[in-house]
């Protein structure tokens, strides 16, 4: 049975939020709490968008938070999904802040998170296949294995000689010296 296909464009989704003074520290910058909790949800929006499914967080990638956002920054958050496997989905978040009175737009955060797809029963689901059409979608899906097999090695999923992608990818960096 062929599974459906569908382009990153397909689960787009984009969420803005100002940063009010709940959302800050005692610095008056954005938690890093409250951003991971946005950006959760926007990558939820655009997995299930995807899917047709419900959704549930499996994994994070690692957030370097580069640039504090700070109270009265509008926030904008850019999901869409970079490619499937069976039923879980790598998600790319980018993550702008913007200071409207000043002018000043920046682009601060960037982050990849896995969903997996899910029935009523909690049990995963078969998702759409990922088929990328501009070179930057291409780019991401392509990159998705080699985050994938990190991933799973990280987790203790898998042993780092079952990661054929890290492994062709060190090899030719050896290669090289």
């Amino acid at each position: 049975m062929n599974r459906k296909q569908k382009s990153p464009r397909e689960s787009t989704v984009s969420m803005t939020e100002l940063v009010l003074p709940n959302d800050t520290n005692t610095l008056n910058n954005l938690m890093g709490g409250r951003l991971m909790h946005w950006m959760d949800i926007v990558s939820a929006i655009a997995c299930q968008k995807h899917s047709n499914n419900t959704v549930v967080t499996a994994s994070v990638d690692n957030i370097s938070f580069r640039t504090p956002i700070q109270l009265g920054d509008v926030v904008t958050l850019r999901a869409r999904v970079t490619r499937a496997f069976n039923s879980s989905m790598e998600v790319r978040i980018d993550v702008d802040k913007e200071n409207i009175p000043a002018g000043q737009k920046v682009i601060s955060h960037s982050a990849y998170f896995t969903f997996v797809a899910v029935d009523r029963h909690f049990k995963p689901v078969e998702v759409p296949e990922v088929v990328p059409e501009t070179d930057e979608e291409k780019a991401l899906y392509d990159g998705a294995m080699r985050r994938r097999q990190l991933r799973l090695i990280l987790a203790g999923r898998m042993k780092p000689s079952e990661a054929s992608e890290l492994k062709s990818l060190f090899d030719e960096k050896m290669k090289d010296h």
